[in-house]
């Protein structure tokens, strides 16, 4: 299983600090997770300015037709690319199966990602992650999904 970094308590959330759902921190902390975040690999730091994908998805970012910008305009596309392609890489060499990920993320957002306007707005896509990861058949489950199913064992 591979989880979010910041979901498992890592200090790797684009304003700092982390995300941490006590559960998947306990999986991550008993090596039953693996923790992961693309933004991070990718070459960028903690904290740094919020980046969004412009009126676009990951997968239009993946096929070069969009780019990630930050809200003072900053292209970070070649950090997210980057990050991304080396956490799929690190997924299968681990033989990942299912990863848990932060809803609405430009890397890791899986069904709604922000729209690129840094609106709070809301468009149809997956991050850059999310994407590669289903396209490997990883099956990929938000936070949020994770949590709608609580009681159910799917660790």
């Amino acid at each position: 299983m591979l989880v979010s970094a910041c979901l498992g308590g890592v200090d790797c959330y684009y304003k700092g600090g982390n995300r941490a759902i006590p559960e998947l921190k306990t999986l991550v902390d008993s090596k039953r997770a693996i923790a992961i975040c693309p933004e991070v690999l990718g070459g960028l730091p903690v904290p740094r300015e919020e980046a969004q994908i412009a009126d676009a998805s990951g997968k239009d970012v993946l096929a070069g037709n969009a780019k990630v910008i930050t809200r003072t305009g900053r292209d970070v596309t070649d950090n997210f690319i980057r990050g991304a392609l080396h956490a799929k890489e690190k997924a299968l060499r681990e033989k990942v199966d299912l990863a848990i990920l932060k809803a609405r993320s430009p890397s890791c957002g899986k069904g709604n990602i922000y729209d690129g306007t840094f609106s709070g707005r809301l468009r149809n896509g997956n991050g850059l992650f999310a994407e590669l990861l289903m396209k490997e058949g990883i099956k990929v489950l938000t936070e949020e999904e994770y949590i709608k199913k609580e009681g159910e064992d799917i660790a």
